[in-house]
């Protein structure tokens, strides 16, 4: 069974930086297509940032140069190093990964960014 654990998730002020990390079982996350979706109140989920099995990643437009999304093979992780933040980056934050024709997603952790 596929389970994702985000942490990292807290308060910071606008600038500052937060690192949210995505623990996976039951699959390899090497082998898989991962990704960071948020969800700002109201809203949708969107993705924000993907990597692939080949390590390529791609971000959404409003957090390029911000945001890196890196992955530990040997930890079976994937992180989101989030810099620069902004007010508008506040929103609850999954992880998620598309494998075997199903969608898996963590229980999300909250980013809040605030004066």
């Amino acid at each position: 069974q596929v389970q994702l654990v985000e942490s990292g998730g807290g308060l910071v002020q606008p600038g500052g930086s937060l690192r949210l990390s995505c623990a996976a079982s039951g699959l390899i996350v090497s082998s898989a297509v991962m990704g960071w979706y948020r969800r700002d109140p109201g809203k949708a989920r969107l993705l924000v940032a993907r990597i692939t099995t080949d390590g390529s990643t791609a971000y959404v437009d409003s957090v390029k140069g911000r945001f890196t999304l890196s992955r530990d093979n040997a930890k079976n992780a994937v992180y989101l190093q989030m810099n620069n933040l902004k007010p508008e980056d506040t929103a609850v934050y999954y992880c998620n990964t598309y494998t075997n024709g199903l969608n898996y997603w963590g229980q999300g952790t909250q980013v809040t960014v605030s004066s």
